[in-house]
């Protein structure tokens, strides 16, 4: 990836490499605040280890109260790194009373920037949201090739029938059975950005057909809306989102037409609850849903309903799981006790060093582009929740 050529704005794991900057000329200093946990390991690079010419760390807290606001008045920061899990009310509190007119950048080490919506106060707030100055980005790319890996998991899970399986060899039971392939099947990718994309790539290797469900057609193709790419046989595309018809119609006739169908959308307010009980009981018979995007994507009663085979809809074969509503998910919820349910507890991303190489993106890549006024990679508009 070169600075003056890559034609991409997003980093990816898998293809993207760090650019060569010694060439480049720095022409401002990045003064960092660090909303995070002190003693997360994760962080090292950047809390403790050598940073890029040009950049100083000035302070790391969890919370307001962990901040010398004084000491920081007379050196604010312009660019602020978020990776702690209860950060929204101090982030915002830093952006927009104490540090408004200095911050010019927010980092957040995660995909998904739901946990740092603005609250509602300031989110209603025209005067508050409208004249921001700062720019976000945020790690996409870094997590998508385990949660891609994690889907075609999930679809042998159903297609080679692993809970019996492992019953089986739990009674030592030599008993053969018929399973399904994968090739030929068609596989659904709702939310065809980087983690709906790197899900496509591997089940296209399997010998999947794909059919992808996405926001707006790419430049120049305004007003398509089906298409196709070198991953996907079918792109439907329902928009900007304001016409409910146009995204339920091709929604409902993508869960149609697929045997596994994986959600990767981000959570915003048009996507919450957008897998509701009328687009469950629009599934193709002996289809499986997997989610790895965000738990309130999907009406969970709804597809407790669906899963339990009530109301005489008994096309939902079963169901990958790797987010919920409410995490951890409740103990009394009935998603444990349902044999039909693949359960994870939110890891299926979670390699050894995946948060220490979101850390080092951050230090190595996008604070060198910021010192020497490069485009920053992996932009998101936190309006739009991605």
């Amino acid at each position: 990836m070169s600075s003056n050529t890559t034609p991409s704005l997003f980093y990816n794991r898998e293809t993207s490499k760090l650019t060569d900057f010694t060439t480049t000329d720095i022409v401002k200093k990045a003064r960092i605040l660090s909303l995070s946990d002190l003693n997360d390991k994760n962080s090292e690079s950047l809390h403790s280890g050598e940073l890029p010419e040009g950049c100083e760390l000035l302070q790391i807290g969890a919370t307001l109260s962990d901040f010398d606001l004084d000491s920081l008045k007379k050196n604010p920061p312009n660019v602020l790194f978020v990776s702690h899990p209860n950060a929204r009310e101090t982030m915002w509190e830093l952006l927009f009373n104490q540090f408004q007119d200095s911050i010019e950048w927010v980092h957040t080490r995660s995909a998904g920037i739901d946990f740092i919506m603005p609250p509602t106060a300031v989110a209603s707030s025209s005067s508050s949201t409208e004249n921001t100055k700062f720019v976000m980005t945020n790690a996409k790319g870094l997590f998508s090739s385990t949660l891609a890996e994690y889907s075609m998991m999930a679809c042998s899970y159903f297609a080679k029938d692993l809970p019996r399986l492992m019953k089986q060899k739990k009674d030592k039971n030599w008993e053969k059975y018929c399973v399904k392939e994968l090739r030929g099947s068609t596989f659904g990718v709702i939310g065809y950005g980087d983690i709906g994309k790197a899900c496509a790539r591997l089940a296209k290797a399997y010998g999947m057909n794909i059919i992808a469900l996405k926001r707006n057609p790419p430049p120049g193709k305004d007003g398509v809306e089906v298409g196709k790419d070198e991953l996907c046989d079918t792109i439907y595309y329902y928009g900007d989102g304001k016409d409910e018809e146009k995204k339920k119609k091709y929604l409902h006739k993508l869960l149609g037409e697929c045997d596994y169908t994986v959600i990767a959308l981000p959570l915003t307010e048009e996507t919450k609850g957008m897998i509701d009980k009328e687009a469950l009981g629009q599934v193709k018979k002996d289809s499986v849903i997997i989610n790895v995007g965000r738990g309130p994507l999907i009406d969970e009663d709804a597809l407790i309903e669906a899963l339990e085979h009530k109301n005489g809809n008994a096309n939902l074969k079963g169901a990958g799981l790797d987010v919920f509503s409410v995490e951890p998910l409740p103990k009394e919820s009935k998603l444990w006790e349902l044999d039909n349910v693949l359960v994870s507890p939110h890891n299926m991303d979670a390699t050894e060093t995946f948060m220490e190489e979101s850390t080092e993106f951050f230090v190595k890549e996008n604070l060198n582009r910021y010192t020497r006024g490069l485009s920053l990679l992996n932009p998101v508009d936190y309006k739009l929740g991605y």
